[in-house]
């Protein structure tokens, strides 16, 4: 089907081909009478909103109507709500047969088969972490009539990511949040769930071609950011007073998929997750990524923003701010990163391991321990003639903890006989006299970052025999 060219002729504002999605699902495909005239296709649809253009598709050589038909509002919701009313509607008193309304999808698809419910009903929001599913239903449920809400939460330790889901029972309903709802939120159309991006691809290849020919979008790359924040990508340029968290906003002109995301920013250590959601103002790419700490977040924003992916799109990294405390954000990574260098240090020079006390001269403190996770409360340690239960294998990266710090994270689920390291590798063992204890620490602890020293945790093979092993001190 040929669009160029197969216009109705007419009057008034006529968006331009990079304006025709813009905002997206603003245009509604019609399947009607081939006698139908666009005075009526305006007449009927007015009602629903501004009306920015109508076309009607005609035959290239007899100019004859083919039965379809566009009509571009100026909102989303407009042409969401024209969809829903005048589905299966008859136009006239003398129309027999019924039309039919579908969103139409993008040019940029390659195709206009009409847009599923699960793609327009469904919202992807920022929230405060302190949200319950209820507050965030009280927020939105002014725009409609709300089927579901979800919070996106940490599956270990239950907290909220400060993400969430809203579905609506129409999708004008989930228009209107969109657009009308506070700009803190960031809402826009989430992917649906069970569907892989099919046009990715066809996406990626008609910016491009766009881009070839010299045709740049007029509207702002980056709706959630200062065009000036993106503009320069001097990764010198002091903005002054920025938010600092472990979350960033990604976003690209050209689209990408969440494994594209992935790979880019797992080169920094650290990444926790990372989700790509459409942005309802643009036909650009934006995602969320999540770092375990703010210095692997830091690093990520200071050598990725402005990365060019692929080469000649540059994409914009900027922090979330999820009402953390910089300060104390900044304070935890100094920490950490000293904590980490000295500990690589005393680990590749042994001789000087009697400088790493924490405690200062007295001896009498615990180790510091910097981490996100939450630790349970320091416990006895059992005896060391107590039969072992349990061995853990720990993996250390980039290098072992010191043993003071070993020994104050591990003893904490309790029932802890001894923790050693092998000498001279990156790896060591827990003995427990607890099989419930020693497994609490593996879910506790296994892929976490403790003093800039990311741990692996897991179950030793069993010796043949413990108690005839040699005893390893060191």
């Amino acid at each position: 089907m040929d669009e160029a060219g197969s216009c109705a002729s007419g009057g008034g504002f006529r968006p331009g081909v990079d304006s025709l999605d813009e905002p997206p699902n603003s245009r509604i495909f019609l399947v009607i009478s081939k006698y139908t005239p666009e005075s009526v296709l305006r007449e009927r649809f007015s009602p629903f909103g501004e009306i920015q253009d109508i076309w009607v598709v005609r035959d290239k050589h007899t100019k004859e109507s083919k039965g379809i038909a566009f009509v571009k509002f100026a909102r989303s919701s407009q042409a969401c709500r024209a969809m829903e009313e005048m589905h299966g509607q008859c136009l006239s008193p003398n129309d027999t047969k019924p039309i039919k309304v579908f969103i139409a999808q993008s040019r940029s698809s390659g195709s206009h088969r009409d847009v599923e419910d699960e793609e327009l009903t469904r919202i992807f929001v920022m929230i405060p972490k302190s949200y319950t599913e209820e507050d965030l239903r009280e927020k939105f449920k002014v725009y409609g009539d709300i089927e579901y809400c979800s919070i996106i939460k940490n599956k270990v330790t239950g907290e909220s990511k400060g993400l969430g889901y809203v579905r609506y029972l129409k999708p004008s309903q989930a228009a209107q949040a969109i657009e009308n709802c506070d700009r803190s939120f960031r809402a826009i159309l989430a992917e649906p769930k069970n569907k892989a991006s099919e046009s990715s691809e066809q996406e990626y290849y008609s910016n491009m071609r766009q881009e070839t020919l010299g045709h740049e979008p007029r509207v702002n790359m980056f709706p959630f950011e200062q065009q000036s924040e993106f503009s320069s990508f001097d990764k010198n340029d002091n903005r002054g007073q920025e938010a600092i968290s472990k979350r960033l906003s990604v976003v690209s002109r050209v689209p990408f998929t969440e494994e594209q995301l992935f790979s880019i920013f797992d080169i920094v250590p650290g990444l926790e997750y990372c989700e790509v959601q459409r942005d309802p103002y643009s036909n650009y790419g934006h995602g969320v990524v999540q770092y375990f700490n703010v210095a692997s977040a830091i690093y990520a924003k200071y050598k990725l923003h402005g990365f060019q992916y692929p080469p000649g799109n540059r994409i914009g990294v900027s922090f979330i701010d999820d009402g953390s405390n910089a300060t104390d954000l900044l304070r935890k990574m100094a920490t950490q990163m000293v904590a980490a260098q000295l500990a690589s240090m005393v680990w590749n020079n042994p001789s000087q391991q009697q400088f790493l006390q924490f405690g200062g001269n007295s001896g009498s403190q615990l180790p510091q321990i910097q981490t996100d996770v939450v630790l349970p409360s320091c416990k006895k340690k059992a005896p060391p003639e107590t039969p072992v239960k349990e061995r853990l294998f720990i993996v250390f990266n980039p290098h072992p903890l010191p043993l003071d710090v070993l020994e104050d994270i591990f003893c904490r689920f309790g029932n802890l006989i001894e923790v050693y390291l092998v000498s001279g590798k990156n790896v060591g063992y827990a003995k427990y006299a607890d099989r419930i204890s020693a497994n609490d620490a593996i879910t506790t602890l296994h892929g976490k970052i403790l003093n800039g020293v990311r741990l692996k945790v897991m179950l030793a093979d069993s010796p043949r025999e413990e108690s005839n092993k040699r005893q390893r001190t060191y």
